[in-house]
């Protein structure tokens, strides 16, 4: 692939055109761990410089598929740095209440129904806590274990696991009571 050919040579016509060909996606993958645009894209750009910085050690013939290879690999690095930006906050976060403005980030690649259903629990997700929003996200997203979880966060596994279980039941509530405002009655 070209773009990474251009990267690895610190081109920065490649740099940009593979910034505008992965931000969506980057986007959506920061905005499960925070509360506010800017955050999000304060760590949406760290990731972009650590893929950069360190993309001559991506190997693009892994997989037959470059741009799905690429789109794991950067993943990777971005809830990498998503969880070192938690652990820098976590004991000054408080809860913030959701915006609109992560409804609005495009990713070209998705339907409408992905579109409907990636709104409403990212919404609900991003009311919860941040502890328990992280520990929800690595478990049930990035599929980590509780052991895996509790290392990145530096927390006990039996926190991770308490977290987990808390966050699950405000998503049950979230999602229920909107589910109750969301009804339609047939007029009589």
């Amino acid at each position: 692939m070209a773009l990474i050919h251009g990267c690895r040579l610190n081109d920065r016509t490649s740099q940009k055109e593979l910034y505008y060909l992965l931000r969506g996606f980057a986007m959506k993958i920061c905005y499960r761990y925070t509360n506010a645009q800017e955050e999000s894209e304060e760590i949406m750009n760290e990731g972009f410089v650590k893929l950069y910085k360190n993309i001559h050690q991506f190997d693009e013939n892994r997989q037959e598929d470059i741009l799905l290879s690429l789109k794991g690999w950067f993943k990777r690095i971005l809830v990498n740095t998503c969880i070192d930006h938690y652990r820098k906050t976590q004991s000054s976060v408080n809860g913030h209440v959701l915006s609109h403005e992560s409804e609005t980030i495009a990713d070209h690649s998705e339907t409408g129904l992905d579109v409907l259903s990636y709104k409403e629990i990212i919404e609900a997700i991003r009311l919860l806590s941040p502890g328990y929003r992280a520990v929800f996200n690595l478990f049930v997203i990035e599929g980590l274990s509780h052991e895996e979880i509790s290392q990145k966060l530096g927390i006990s596994v039996g926190a991770s696991k308490s977290n987990l279980s808390k966050a699950r039941d405000n998503l049950r509530k979230l999602l229920s009571n909107k589910s109750h405002f969301n009804v339609y009655v047939t007029p009589q």
